[in-house]
Formats: C-alpha cells, sequence, structure tokens
C-alpha cells in the first residue's frame, strides 16, 4: 500500500445537472461536472461565467456612499484641491494607487500618492502621516486597499479638518472609521450586489464612477491587483482578470511592457500563472525590502528607458527576496524543531530579532506548507518593543474570527480567514500563542492537519484527450474559489515508471487502464518511485495539460499525489546490498525484518536493527507474529513453506520486501538423480566396503561428479539402512529390504529446499506476487477454520 500525503475530497457529482449542461451548452461531461462542482447548476449561470466577457459590469453607484465620494472627490477637482491617494505595498495595493492615480490624473485633479513604509510605519494609514499630508496642504484624502480599519486616524483627519474618504476590501471590524464616505462592498447596509471585490476592483468602480463609463484601458492593472491578491475569481473579478489577461497580452502600457521583458514572458502566452508568478512576485518584492513608490512609479512611467531601468531594480530586488524568504525559512523551521515541537503547538507563532518584516508573510505560507498548521511568523523590534507579522491558516481555522478575539493585544491587525497582519506589544507575543493554541486545540482534531485536496472529478483514461483539455480552458483564469481542474484517474495500472531530472528528484510516471495510456510527471516527487512496485494497480490526482513535443501534443497528468490501496511486492531477490534496503526501509517504524538464521539475528542486532528484527524458529513462533499492515522484509528461506505460511495468519502485510538471501544454492548444485543412486550403490555392493573419507573425492572426481553429491547419497544410504557407516567407511548391509529414496529425511529435505528454491528464487516477478497471494487466501481459510 501507499498512502496518499493529503486527503482526497471528491466533490459529488449530480448527473442530472451535468447531462443538463452537456446538452444546452454543447459542452463535454467533462466541462460540465467542473462546473457543478463549482456551484454553477443552472444554465443562465453557466452561461455567464463561461461568456463572462460578454457581462456588464454592476453600476458602482450601487456601493454605499459612493454618489457621495464622486461629488467631493469632483469638488475637489473643480477648486483645484490638493488630493492624496493613500495606498499600501502589495501588488493590489499598487495597483489600487495606479488605477486612481491615472483616473484622477484623466480628470485633471492635482493629485499624488502616498504608500506607507512597512518598516517604519507599517500597515495601514497611520497619524504622523495624516498630520504631515494636512501640513503639505492636502485636503482630501482618499485611501485604497487599506482604511477599514482606521479608527484612530479617521477622528485624526477629521480634528485637522481633512475629508477622508476610505475604499477597501478587508473585513471590517464591529467598528467602522468616521469618514466622510466609505466605499466597501462589505460594509453594513451596502447593496452591492458583488461583495467579493478586491482592493483594486472597489478602485476600479471608483474610477468607473468618476469617469461615468468602464474605464476599460485599466482593466490589465485591475486584474494584476485582482489574482495577486488571491480574492474570489467569480463574478466581477472574473470579468476583471479574464479582459484584463487579454488586454495585458498586447498591453501597451510602458511599464508592464519593461516588467514582461525582464521577467522573460511570451506575451502570447500570457494567463493568470504569468500574474501570480512572475508579475505580481516582482511588484510585491519592492514594498517587501523598501518603499514600494517604485513600483508604481513603474507603471505610470511613459519613458521607456526610466520603465526599463526601474523594471531592472525590481527584477533585482525579487531575486534579493527570494533569497532572503530561503534563509528566514531555515531559520523558522530551526526555531519549530528546537522550541515549538508541532505536537504541543497547534498554531506555530514565531518571532525572531531581525527577520524582515516585508517577507515574513511568504515564511509563513512556506511554513503552513512544510507543517500545515496555522502559522503566524513576526519579526521582533526590540528598540521599539513591537513584533510586527503575517499570519496564514488551514481549512477550517478561520485567523480572522481567531485573531478579533485578541484584539486587546493587538492594536494593529486585519485580514481574511485565511491571511491576517498585525502588530502587538512583544510583551505578548507569548499571550497571544497561547491563546490561538487554546482555541485550535477546541476547533481542530487530529484529521484537519492532514492538507485537503480537492478532486473536481475521476476520469477514465478514455475520456482524457487534447480535445477535452483544451475546453477546460473555457472555465480560466483559474485561482480562488475557481482552482485548475484537479482530476482523479481510478485503479489505473502502471505500465512505466522512472526518475527524472539533474538531481533525480522528479517523476514520470506512465499510466495504463484497457487499452488507453496517460503519461504523467510528477516535480519534487521522484522519492515515490521507491514507494511504487512493478505493474501495480494504483489512484492518482493532478492537473491536465499538453505536452507538446515534435508537433506532437498529447494529454499529460501533472502529479499531486498518489496511493495504492493494495498491498505491494518489491523483488529485491539478488541484491547485494542489502544494508542499503534494510536502512531505507526501516526508516518506517512498522518494518518487520524477518530471519529464520539464528547468526543472521545476532548480526542484525549489533547493526542496530533490534526494534525491527524477528527471528523465526518455527511455523508457530511465525504464526505468533502480527505483520498486518507491516512493512515486511524477509531476509532469507526458510526451511519449510510452513515457517512462510503462518506468517499471515493474524493479516496481510501492505508490503512484502523480498531479499531470499542464502549461502547454498541447492537448486543449482547436483543433483543427483535414480540413476546416480544405482550405479552408486552397484558400485557399493560390489566393493563390500568403501572408505568414502579417504576416497570419496577420488570417485567424484572419476565420475565427474561433487563430493557433497557422494557424500550425499552415502547418507541417505544409511538412513533407509542399506548401509552402515563407521570412521568414514561404509559397508552394505545385505539383510536391507528394498524401500523409497523419499523415505530418507535427508533426501526428502533436499528435495524440499530444491521446491522452496524454486518456488521463491527462480519463478518471475507475477508468478512470486500469485504464490503470496494464494498464501493469504490460504491463511484466511486457516483462521476462518
Amino acid at each position: 500500500m501507499l498512502k496518499a500525503k493529503t486527503r482526497w475530497v471528491v466533490q459529488p457529482s449530480d448527473e442530472s445537472l451535468i447531462k443538463l449542461l452537456t446538452e444546452s451548452l454543447s459542452i463535454t461531461p467533462l466541462v460540465a461536472s467542473l462546473l457543478v462542482n463549482r456551484g454553477i447548476t443552472s444554465i443562465e449561470q453557466a452561461r455567464e461565467f463561461l461568456k463572462i466577457e460578454q457581462q456588464a459590469f454592476h453600476d458602482p453607484f450601487l456601493l454605499k456612499d459612493m454618489e457621495k465620494a464622486v461629488i467631493r472627490i469632483k469638488t475637489a477637482i473643480e477648486n483645484n484641491e490638493h488630493i492624496l491617494i493613500y495606498g499600501d505595498y502589495d501588488a493590489d495595493g499598487v495597483s489600487s494607487t495606479t488605477v486612481l492615480l491615472t483616473t484622477l490624473r484623466k480628470l485633471g485633479a492635482q493629485v499624488e500618492f502616498y504608500i506607507p513604509n512597512r518598516f517604519t510605519e507599517g500597515y495601514g494609514p497611520n497619524e504622523a502621516a495624516f498630520r504631515q499630508a494636512h501640513i503639505n496642504g492636502f485636503s482630501l484624502i482618499i485611501t485604497v486597499d487599506t482604511g477599514i480599519a482606521a479608527v484612530h486616524e479617521a477622528e485624526v483627519a477629521k480634528e485637522l479638518g481633512v475629508d477622508l474618504i476610505i475604499t477597501d476590501h478587508h473585513e471590517p471590524g464591529p467598528v467602522l472609521p468616521d469618514a466622510l464616505a466609505i466605499i466597501h462592498p462589505k460594509q453594513p447596509e451596502c447593496p452591492y450586489p458583488f461583495k467579493e471585490l478586491a482592493g483594486v476592483g472597489v478602485a476600479f468602480k471608483l474610477s468607473h464612477a468618476l469617469l461615468g463609463e468602464v474605464p476599460s484601458d485599466l482593466l490589465e492593472i485591475a486584474a494584476i491587483g485582482t489574482i495577486a491578491d488571491l480574492v474570489t475569481l467569480h463574478g466581477e473579478n472574473r470579468l476583471i482578470s479574464k479582459t484584463g489577461i487579454k488586454q495585458l497580452k498586447t498591453t501597451s502600457r510602458t511599464g508592464l511592457k519593461a516588467l514582461l521583458k525582464v521577467a522573460n514572458v511570451n506575451c502570447a502566452e500570457i494567463n493568470e500563472e504569468t500574474i501570480g508568478f512572475a508579475l505580481a512576485p516582482r511588484i510585491n518584492a519592492v514594498g517587501r525590502l523598501q518603499d514600494a513608490d517604485p513600483a508604481v512609479h513603474l507603471l505610470m512611467t511613459e519613458d521607456a528607458e526610466e520603465a526599463f531601468e526601474i523594471a531592472k531594480e525590481i527584477d533585482l530586488l525579487n531575486k534579493e527576496r527570494q533569497k532572503l524568504v530561503n534563509l528566514m525559512t531555515e531559520e523558522a523551521i530551526d526555531e519549530v524543531e528546537t522550541r515549538f515541537p508541532i505536537a504541543e503547538n497547534p498554531v506555530l507563532v514565531i518571532a525572531k530579532e531581525g527577520w524582515n518584516p516585508g517577507v515574513v508573510g511568504i515564511v509563513a505560507s512556506r511554513l503552513v506548507e512544510h507543517y500545515y498548521r496555522p502559522t503566524i511568523v513576526l519579526s521582533v523590534d526590540q528598540e521599539k518593543g513591537i513584533a510586527k507579522g503575517s499570519a496564514r491558516s488551514i481549512v477550517g481555522f478561520d485567523l480572522f474570527e481567531s485573531l478579533s478575539t485578541c484584539r486587546d493585544i493587538l492594536p494593529h491587525f486585519g485580514g481574511h480567514p485565511m491571511a491576517a497582519g498585525m502588530t502587538l506589544e512583544l510583551e505578548n507575543v507569548d499571550v497571544l500563542r497561547t491563546r490561538l493554541i487554546n482555541i485550535a486545540k477546541t476547533q481542530l482534531t487530529e484529521e484537519d492537519f492532514t492538507p485537503i485536496k480537492k478532486v473536481d472529478v475521476c476520469c477514465k483514461l478514455e475520456d482524457i484527450s487534447v480535445k477535452s483539455i483544451e475546453e477546460m480552458q473555457l472555465l480560466a483564469p483559474f485561482g480562488m474559489d475557481n482552482p485548475k481542474p484537479v482530476i482523479q484517474v481510478e485503479n489505473v495500472i502502471l505500465a512505466n515508471s522512472r526518475k527524472i531530472g539533474a538531481e533525480q528528484n522528479h517523476l514520470k510516471l506512465v499510466f495504463e487502464q484497457e487499452e488507453h495510456q496517460l503519461a504523467s510527471v510528477g516535480f519534487g516527487l521522484g522519492y515515490i518511485y521507491d514507494e511504487l512496485s512493478p505493474t501495480v494497480t494504483l489512484s492518482a490526482i493532478g492537473e491536465l495539460s499538453i505536452n507538446e513535443w515534435n508537433n506532437i501534443r498529447k494529454p499529460q497528468l501533472m502529479l499531486h499525489d498518489v496511493k495504492v490501496n493494495c498491498w505491494q511486492l518489491f523483488d529485491f531477490r539478488g541484491t547485494r546490498n542489502v544494508d542499503k534496503l534494510l536502512k531505507t526501509v526501516c526508516t518506517v517504524e512498522n518494518t518487520i525484518i524477518i530471519t529464520y538464521q539464528a547468526s543472521q539475528y545476532e548480526k542484525l542486532k549489533q547493526k542496530g536493527y533490534e526494534k525491527n528484527i524477528a527471528y523465526v524458529e518455527s511455523a508457530a513462533h511465525a504464526q505468533e507474529l502480527n505483520v498486518n499492515n507491516k512493512h515486511l522484509v524477509i531476509l532469507d528461506i526458510p526451511s519449510s513453506l510452513d515457517h512462510l505460511d503462518f506468517l499471515f495468519t493474524q493479516g496481510k502485510p501492505d508490503r512484502i520486501y523480498t531479499v531470499f538471501q542464502q549461502e547454498a544454492d541447492h537448486f543449482f548444485a547436483t543433483i543427483p538423480t535414480r540413476e546416480h543412486f544405482k550405479w552408486y550403490y552397484a558400485f557399493l555392493m560390489k566393493r563390500g566396503t568403501f572408505n568414502v573419507k579417504e576416497l570419496g573425492e577420488k570417485l567424484a572426481q572419476h565420475k565427474g561428479w561433487s563430493k557433497e553429491t557422494i557424500e550425499f547419497m552415502s547418507q541417505v544410504f544409511f538412513e533407509l539402512e542399506f548401509v552402515t557407516i563407521e570412521n568414514g567407511v561404509i559397508s552394505t548391509n545385505p539383510a536391507s529390504q528394498k524401500r523409497d529414496l523419499a523415505e530418507s529425511e535427508t533426501y526428502a529435505k533436499k528435495q524440499r529446499q530444491i521446491e522452496l528454491e524454486k518456488t521463491l528464487l527462480y519463478t518471475s516477478y507475477s508468478q512470486l506476487k500469485q504464490w503470496f497471494e494464494d498464501r493469504f487466501q490460504s491463511s484466511e481459510v486457516l483462521v476462518n477454520v
């Protein structure tokens, strides 16, 4: 067997709905089932989802306070007031700032932007920045992608006589800021039909309202922030993303063209992954390591030379960020292993001085991937006595709700159920850890700490084709709540397997089902190669793609996980490196090494395998061993098949590793035939006596036999009472009775040993596996009897 590393949750399918969508929309059952599993259950919903670019944007004035905000902004423009856009330093914040800055400049506003420094100011609006804005002559501040938690800062703005408009999408707290206007789809009494806009989506709606039309030229910027911020890709977010990606492929924005160039992106192949893995990380890297202003300047500039210089600088910052993340992740793992073991910490709260607060969110995500625990990573500032950090969660643990119970020690915090940011006094770090651990103990079970992998649909290999994979792209762009489809193939035969890559750490498998085959690749899954036996029947999950090579296009599965539900046989007969095998398999606690030799038992004990080794002296001893669900290494050959048969009376092992090493090879030794015995007996009768001790080897050489053959036949004759042997001298017994050779224990034992070797050593892999299958069935009968 092979257990999956994750919990596969297969979405239930409504076959009647799938059939309805298939027939009504002329789509494949595979795509129809994917739609149904995403909660799209009507023809109208499905048509809207598949043809989202044909849908219209909602009226922006449905957002509460939108009219009030538009009137105030237009008044400020008419009066030449100085307007400040107050943004955030991540990709969503930079995109939001760019969208509104572009719009207000288009309208002729006197506008500048301000993004706080992550290191010196932290997240969100702050009093000092507001006071400086007032001194600098700004009479209107508009926040983008931030501000919903700025209760104190709103009071400061009011005190200063500065009007404040908040546009945000983060979870509103119990008390909202007293601002001139709050544009937030989730605030109470807001009738806006779509609640899940990113920060840039809210800024885009404000631009829409200000301009009186959809700002189509800003869709590519809005798509970057929307995808980067991991909001749900349904509704307007899907409309923004799909149309924005299309626009991005032919962008005329100078800064984006430069960034795409340094990222080595082929514009024709741009999709949501381009944003998620090429553009967003680079934009984010700026604000993670320094002021985020260059990212906004890049998106706003029309100077190609300036754009390319900024893009190169941003690319270098991203590489620096990657090195920093790797180093901090190693240090964070060391903290967990030495100070906060996961057995005692269902929530990980890790804090250290000197960590860069700009990348703690990425490190938190890495720890969640590594340990699958809700994780908070904090950067400690001893001088100020504070800790700043980010949190990432797992399914089943609502971070925002849990952190909300700790508001008394979290003066600055905000976020979502799965992610949050915060600042707290250093003395309260341990308090926060204790509280969250106590909450987790009441909410999470042991099962919750195994990652969930949602599977969209189970497929037969015959259902997978280039055409069906191409049609799945109708569901793109993929992202939150619309992930790339994960499919499962069940009960497929492993036709081929090998490790690939320079370090042999990747895996290539070929599955077979009836006459159909499917190739699959698992990056970083090379270790699974040693966990799969030849021609095993297995199940796998992954994402489908099309592999193109020499103008030939074939379906391919990008592996996520593999499991085997049946027992497996691993054939190591003839291996010369038994020590290597034992070191590998004995890393699993439930491994039992079976030996039938006392000397081998002692050797293995001396090598440190005393917890794994079992010395089987008899069938009764074999029967006492519980090998159910164990990994069994059968090191040598028993003297009797009974010693193997009775191993399985208490259950079936998950795996059997057969080594069957032995010192002597009976099967290929000289085996005397009845003609050998006949000639040798006639020879002894003629001689009367024969000194086998002195002349046995000479006789063997004369006949072309081995000395052991002479000794063996002599012992058989002795046991059958055909001869007597005294001091190596054989004398014939004239009174002997006719008897069959099989009546000799030595002869019978030799025959049993030969048959044993033939069965265990010289059969094919499939024959040996079937032999074990038969043993399992026989043992079941034995137990039932």
